[in-house]
């Protein structure tokens, strides 16, 4: 979703609670990573990785001049022959503690095993923030929490994303999320692009796989 499409969808959510909901998270993500220099986690569910939104957020590290922002994708399965930075497994976990944000992403109920090691990194030190469909035992341990609505069962029709003014699903948020933890940042050094610029460069990758790094 680029930042035009961005736009449009706060104001139609204007007068809703996710304008201030979705700000308020990448508050809390920002004042998280930006003492430390960086230190985001980020992980999903076994049935669900968050690449769509790594590559939103190493995005906007980038343009906003907050790299701290930029995260790593801890993946329950690593494919034989991944780059290094797509190579990150549930053991990066265990080394989780002070300085460390823990960022979990999953429109599904995490398993025992996730949420072990989400207690363990939290013991340690790390901020755990929570991105889901309201799961109780993950949201005991977060920080800080957004609720998702939940996905529509497998034979249920596609999915819209604004389904109405009280529940968006977990892709829309993630979207608004990641467009406001880049806002308030300093421009990024040598850039200079005008914002018309950020726009064509947005929309010209619209029907694009997600970046390279991803």
């Amino acid at each position: 979703m680029d930042a035009v499409r961005v736009a449009l969808l706060r104001e139609v959510l204007a007068g809703t609670e996710w304008i201030e909901a979705t700000r308020r998270f990448a508050g809390s993500l920002r004042t998280a990573v930006a003492p430390h220099g960086g230190g985001l986690l980020l992980v999903g569910s076994a049935g669900y990785e968050p690449w769509h939104l790594a590559a939103h957020l190493d995005d906007e590290a980038a343009w906003s001049g907050l790299p701290e922002l930029s995260p790593t994708l801890v993946r329950h399965r690593v494919p034989a022959g991944a780059p290094a930075h797509l190579a990150v497994g549930p053991g990066r976990l265990a080394a989780a503690g002070r300085g460390a944000t823990l960022l979990v992403v999953t429109p599904e109920r995490p398993d025992a095993g996730l949420l072990e090691r989400v207690h363990d990194a939290r013991r340690n030190g790390a901020t755990v923030l929570a991105l889901d469909s309201g799961d109780r035992d993950l949201h005991a341990l977060a920080h800080d929490a957004l609720t998702t609505v939940p996905p529509p069962p497998e034979d249920a029709a596609s999915p819209t994303g604004l389904t109405d003014a009280s529940g968006l699903d977990l892709d829309t948020v993630q979207h608004l999320v990641s467009a406001a933890a880049g806002e308030n940042g300093r421009p990024a050094p040598r850039r200079h692009r005008r914002f018309r610029d950020r726009l064509a460069r947005i929309a010209e990758g619209l029907a694009t796989p997600p970046p390279p790094r991803w």
